[in-house]
């Protein structure tokens, strides 16, 4: 892949991360909590505020940990757990998601903002978007982008059923987005393994410092 610069992997990690997290966000359990959360309270706008401040933590969180996995790890090494984790991600999102109750703990006297926060950020723990986000911040090596590109996913994904309900999610096929999205991530699994260029990494044949074998090009300080 041509290389244009600093600005291109910035949008690179930006476009690839808010499409993969909108696809798998669709019928996971945390747009179902929107769903209940907007039945609920029926005010929009602070459960919108609520997600975006919950996403922003929990993801932000778990970007720094993807940047911190690949200052631990050597490039075959991350190579090999990107490959393994971006199959096992194929497979987990082909598996229905349901609301847990954990998901809906959260004391509504905390007011409808709080309670969103409180509810969504507990709900993410162990999801499929915030391990996504892991392996994105560890791929791409630049934290901002990656967290600022999943949380858009996140909003793009949940903010609509806010305000629209069951009614978008009616009209939207959520076995061929899990396909979709399953696929995706069994492509980056795939070139992973086969240390093929990644999205976010160096072409080997137009920079003299990449690994012919290595998933991207030697680690350095994550980008912001």
């Amino acid at each position: 892949m041509f290389r244009c610069g600093r600005y291109d992997d910035q949008m690179e990690a930006f476009l690839v991360s808010t499409g993969i997290v909108a696809l798998a966000e669709m019928g996971d359990k945390t747009q179902l909590l929107s769903l209940v959360l907007a039945a609920r309270f029926r005010k929009p706008w602070p459960i919108v505020w609520g997600i975006l401040v919950a996403t922003l933590v929990n993801h932000g969180l778990a970007g720094a940990l993807g940047s911190w996995v690949t200052t631990q790890l050597g490039p075959q090494a991350l190579r090999w757990v990107l490959g393994a984790s971006f199959l096992a991600m194929a497979v987990w999102i082909l598996i229905p998601d349901k609301l847990d109750e954990e998901g809906d703990k959260a004391n509504p006297r905390w007011g409808v903002f709080a309670t969103t926060v409180v509810a969504f950020f507990i709900a993410e723990m162990g999801d499929k978007t915030q391990i996504a986000t892991v392996m994105l911040a560890a791929q791409f090596q630049s934290w901002f982008w990656v967290v600022a590109g999943t949380t858009l996913g996140m909003m793009l994904a949940n903010a609509p059923v806010v305000w629209l309900g069951e009614a978008i999610t009616r009209k939207i096929s959520l076995k061929w987005v899990h396909r979709i999205s399953a696929v995706v991530f069994a492509i980056l699994g795939a070139l992973a393994f086969w240390g093929g260029p990644l999205p976010g990494s160096d072409n080997p044949m137009t920079s003299p410092q990449a690994m012919p074998t290595a998933l991207y090009s030697p680690l350095t300080a994550p980008q912001l």
